[in-house]
């Protein structure tokens, strides 16, 4: 145990079955860690129920922190927090350039990863809350936590005492295709919403990606930045507050030189972090197949981005894109080149099982409430509300005020009202 600024942190390790239909086959080990403030001594702390926080990705471990704001010094009022790596990110098992090679080839790898999806995060949950002796607990899911918070309503609702969700809504069916014509005219807005509030970017976007179209430039890894890897720098878009840090961003991109401009090294030492996946290669190889249920994703957002061509890299005036994974990802990052053929057989994979259980969540009898942000450029809101009316007793906060990363905002006011949403009077 550690103590830090009001913060008492615990780490704990779990052993889980890799595959959760064969209990006696190989396992891995999942790290979690426990946070509770020391306003409560710790005898105090201990008794204090638990909640559990999915993190968003796929692909992303759990958020260290070293103390307590936003919606975990709200929580940590009345539980204790457990921040979990889902399998195959931070400590539990990481699967990334490093450790899949020794998975054996492509297929190989492929064949392990299909066990890295929401009902296996799920399945897990619920072997750590036997673990821990915990009664049914709060289980709060952003983003694609939502997600697995929907999963885990689906096929284990016993071990879940309320469920808070923000931007997590899923679709419960329908092919990836659908997620993409849904989010594609959202990122379209948000780029309009963006080149209004800052005209000056219009050209600056523009002039960047014809710039990288005739002249090398090189990120400080030493890998070419081209215009549609440019692109990827509107993720900043799915943000509150970052999406003026986008400006800060674009503002210096030039430096001015004796010869033709060239881009700025604090440019490009901003953008890598940006651009590039290799600290969660995850994100690219399982992104699509989240949205999997049955048939092969099979590069659907890259098959839809036809449909939108005022995204293509050549267009007059070419947008900025979201969260969206194309398989040039897959040539273009060094960290996910030697990962190029696992994401194609991942992309062709079929035959995934099913991530829902509509009846049970028309039967559902969980207190459970989501925000829904109405401009949410990663997880539409019109799909969002289609869930919403699927799932029994669910309540909705839809809002404008926030986007995508709403509880990085100000996650203390949202989470209060999520909890108020699902506690009994």
């Amino acid at each position: 145990m550690r103590v830090m600024r009001g913060l008492r942190t615990v780490p704990h390790r779990f052993t889980v079955p890799l595959d959760h239909r064969d209990p006696a086959g190989e396992h891995l080990s999942i790290f979690a860690r426990e946070y509770s403030s020391t306003d409560h001594d710790e005898q105090d702390a201990a008794r204090l129920p638990w909640l559990l926080f999915l993190q968003g990705g796929p692909g992303v471990r759990g958020s260290r922190v070293t103390q307590l704001s936003g919606w975990m010094k709200a929580a940590a009022r009345s539980f204790r927090i457990l921040m979990l790596d889902q399998r195959g990110t931070g400590l539990s098992g990481p699967a990334d350039l490093v450790t899949l090679p020794g998975r054996g080839g492509p297929a190989d790898q492929a064949a392990y990863l299909r066990h890295f999806r929401a009902d296996s995060i799920v399945a897990d949950a619920e072997l750590v809350r036997s673990a821990l002796g915990s009664e049914p607990w709060t289980v709060f899911g952003q983003s694609f936590g939502g997600f697995c918070t929907l999963s885990y309503l689906s096929f284990a609702p016993e071990g879940v005492k309320r469920a808070l969700i923000t931007g997590g809504l899923a679709p419960l069916e329908g092919p990836p295709e659908r997620v993409y014509r849904a989010t594609y005219p959202r990122v379209a807005e948000r780029n309009a919403e963006y080149f209004a509030r800052y005209p000056e970017d219009r050209a600056r976007v523009t002039g960047i990606m014809r710039h990288l179209d005739r002249v090398e430039e090189y990120l400080p890894s030493g890998e070419r930045l081209t215009a549609q890897r440019f692109q990827m720098a509107g993720s900043f878009l799915g943000g509150n507050t970052r999406i003026d840090a986008l400006h800060y961003l674009l503002e210096d991109a030039f430096s001015e030189t004796s010869g033709s401009p060239r881009l700025s090294p604090a440019f490009l030492d901003e953008l890598q972090g940006v651009v590039s996946r290799r600290s969660n290669p995850l994100y690219a190889l399982l992104h699509e197949s989240i949205y999997c249920q049955g048939g092969a994703s099979d590069w659907a957002a890259w098959r839809v981005l036809e449909e939108f061509p005022e995204f293509a890299p050549g267009a007059d005036e070419p947008l900025l894109t979201g969260e969206m994974v194309y398989p040039w990802y897959f040539d273009e990052d060094p960290a996910l080149v030697p990962l190029k053929e696992t994401a194609h057989l991942l992309a062709a994979a079929d035959g995934w099982g099913p991530l829902y259980d509509r009846n049970r969540l028309a039967a559902n009898t969980v207190p459970a409430a989501a925000a829904v942000y109405s401009d949410d450029i990663y997880v539409d809101r019109d799909l969002s509300l289609e869930t919403a009316a699927l799932v029994r007793g669910l309540q909705v906060w839809e809002t404008s005020e926030f986007h995508h990363d709403g509880i990085h905002d100000d996650g203390e006011a949202i989470f209060t009202r999520l909890l108020a949403m699902t506690s009994s009077p």
